[in-house]
């Protein structure tokens, strides 16, 4: 049985917690919220895990769970998986974008080392990380990936200092640049866009591409790879989440499949 403690209960963590509850592999014991949402977590929690508390901090006095898990946005990674990676706990990030913020990822690394353990970034929305990391060991010089969201899933980022979200009438590019500017003007939106350039060529060697577009009702992804190893494209079309436009539903499901490959007797 895998003891899982997780930060964040908005739409990502209610949604694992959702499709985990009749899960007799994975128990959820502690939930960690920020303060003034502890009440509205309590409500969610008490229906969805049961057996969990609520609280602001993983503290000593609640014992090391098997696994921490993030989904909570940037900030959790220096609040609270920092620290437990420095206590030897083995962590779970759906964040990536987070990492393009300068050393960062270099601190997470630091921690795990000094705590002896490992963090594991999450492919969230996306497919064939596995493919692209195996491609940078055969030989890899060109990723390009292109986001293509409706323009509702762009409300409250830069891009409505651009363009006017509500009367575009075609597919409008609000971005063009690399990875790492990307994740840091739209870090709700450009997970993806981060966890492709760590698998890949890194922050700075991937080209990202973000569009605007009243044509579709879907997030689309686009991956272009090429190099030694040959050469690869991928689309995927994700249902955003209901909760969230910003953020695919198969964030969630990445999330329960990651948990589901740590508890379960066969991993795939």
């Amino acid at each position: 049985m895998l003891h899982v403690s997780m930060v964040g209960c908005g739409a990502i963590g209610r949604g694992v917690l959702e499709l985990l509850k009749s899960d007799p592999d994975v128990v959820f014991d502690l939930v960690i919220v920020p303060e003034g949402t502890m009440d509205e977590a309590r409500s969610a929690v008490s229906e969805l895990a049961p057996r969990a508390r609520v609280a602001t901090h993983l503290s000593e006095s609640d014992g090391r769970p098997d696994l921490l898990v993030e989904c909570a946005g940037h900030r959790a990674l220096e609040e609270h998986i920092v620290p437990a990676l420095e206590r030897g706990i083995p962590c779970m990030v759906v964040s990536v974008g987070a990492l393009s913020e300068p050393g960062l990822a270099e601190r997470l690394e630091a921690a795990a080392r000094r705590g002896g353990t490992q963090v594991q970034l999450l492919s969230g929305a996306i497919g064939a990380i596995d493919a692209l990391a195996a491609a940078r060991v055969g030989g890899l010089d060109e990723v390009v990936y292109t986001g293509r969201k409706p323009p509702r899933a762009w409300k409250d980022t830069p891009a409505e200092q651009r363009v006017d979200l509500d009367a575009l009438d075609g597919p409008t590019v609000i971005f063009e640049g690399s990875a790492r500017d990307a994740a840091r003007l739209y870090p709700k939106n450009a997970n993806v866009a981060a966890t492709l350039s760590l698998a890949g060529l890194g922050l700075d060697r991937t080209s990202v591409r973000l569009l605007a577009d009243p044509g579709v009702e879907e997030n689309v992804h686009h991956v272009e790879a090429r190099g030694a190893f040959g050469g690869f494209e991928l689309t995927m079309r994700g249902k955003p989440l209901a909760a969230n436009p910003k953020t695919s539903a198969l964030t969630v499901f990445s999330v329960v499949r990651a948990l589901g490959n740590r508890a379960h007797a066969v991993s795939i």
